[in-house]
């Protein structure tokens, strides 16, 4: 991350040349990157990247397909927006400022989030976000403050009296809230980035053009566009089981490819151009149709078999339906063509 920072000082998301790079030291990445693989010619620094990257030259061997798939995703991560990356407005997870410290223990449990948006009285008036690190913290120390001896000694710091926590006061009163940032969906991903860096504030509210929430982002959000997915502690692969469903099967999006092709007893599901750019489920739907497809949206592969879309947002595929009744009608098609085929050519020879 240390190379975007670097040649992206200018907060515009442009690649810049540092002013004196005579030591070598400064010099900009994807400048020596280039030099390494020897480019000459007009062509448009980033398309030769790309290409070389996609193994379209000898060269692209000197990196391994994950280091390839990394440098390209880094090469696109400078043309993205932040509504190209955000969370959107429904599928936020946030709570009013009014609510009980019960109920915001019970929505850290349910969302499995680490940060929780505060909002007062709707999320187009966010009030900043509250790390569930502080309400740790906040909770042990009344709980310390309870413990104290009646005469007003200074607690020990290892007894607690959890119990008389008052955890039905308001979420306001507990001051606890923290600032986020606020942004236009317009706004570079790489300036989004430096930001979050340099603050540091980890997540920020997407404003439309009148004021209102129309999406957010953290820092996660926009690692996982470099690196892809990044399970935490406490992400199962329960979702990633591929379950019998009426004609087919139903799984995430996150499956890996190679698990699909075995559960359907073939060799080869992606084209091999695409094989070291698609590892999922999701990657492949996203080749085939070339972008991000819509909830109920059906998508065709050569073998027959088809894709319907269960569950997603503008931004990924999240769970999809493969109907295998076309694939087998498929096969059925062409076992008959080839018996009537080597029919004909029977009758013929007679």
């Amino acid at each position: 991350m240390s190379e975007i920072s670097q040649a992206s000082r200018n907060g515009n998301g442009a690649h810049t040349q540092p002013e004196d790079d005579s030591s070598g030291n400064g010099a900009n990445f994807f400048s020596q990157f280039a030099q390494r693989l020897g480019f000459e010619g007009e062509e448009d620094l980033r398309t030769r990247l790309e290409r070389a990257l996609k193994g379209e030259t000898r060269e692209a061997q000197a990196f391994d397909r994950q280091e390839r798939t990394w440098l390209l995703n880094t090469l696109r991560f400078g043309g993205l927006r932040v509504e190209d990356v955000m969370v959107p407005r429904a599928d936020i997870v946030a709570i009013d400022e009014s609510a009980p410290l019960s109920d915001l223990i019970r929505l850290f449990r349910e969302a499995g989030h680490s940060r929780m948006p505060v909002y007062r009285e709707t999320l187009d008036a966010p009030t900043g976000m509250i790390h569930i690190k502080d309400l740790l913290t906040w909770i042990a120390t009344q709980a310390e403050k309870a413990a104290q001896p009646a005469e007003g000694n200074a607690a020990d710091g290892q007894t607690m009296q959890l119990g008389a926590v008052d955890l039905s006061r308001p979420i306001h009163s507990s001051l606890l809230v923290r600032d986020v940032l606020y942004v236009p969906p317009s706004m570079p991903v790489v300036s989004l980035l430096l930001r979050m860096q340099s603050q540091p504030i980890h997540l920020a509210i997407v404003v439309d053009e009148y004021g209102g929430t129309d999406g957010l982002v953290t820092i996660e959000n926009l690692i996982e566009e470099i690196v892809g997915n990044i399970e935490d502690e406490h992400d199962t692969n329960g979702d990633l089981e591929i379950r019998e469903a009426t004609d087919g099967l139903i799984a995430s999006a996150r499956t890996p490819i190679e698990d699909l092709a075995e559960r359907l007893g073939v060799e080869e599901l992606v084209a091999p151009e695409h094989e070291d750019e698609v590892d999922t489920l999701g990657g492949l739907v996203f080749t085939l149709l070339g972008r991000v497809p819509l909830r109920g949206e059906l998508v065709p592969h050569p073998s027959g078999i088809e894709f319907e879309v269960l569950e997603a947002d503008p931004r990924r595929i999240k769970k999809l339906k493969i109907h295998l009744r076309k694939a087998d009608e498929a096969r059925h098609v062409k076992r008959h063509a080839d018996i009537s085929g080597a029919t004909g050519s029977g009758e013929s020879e007679s």
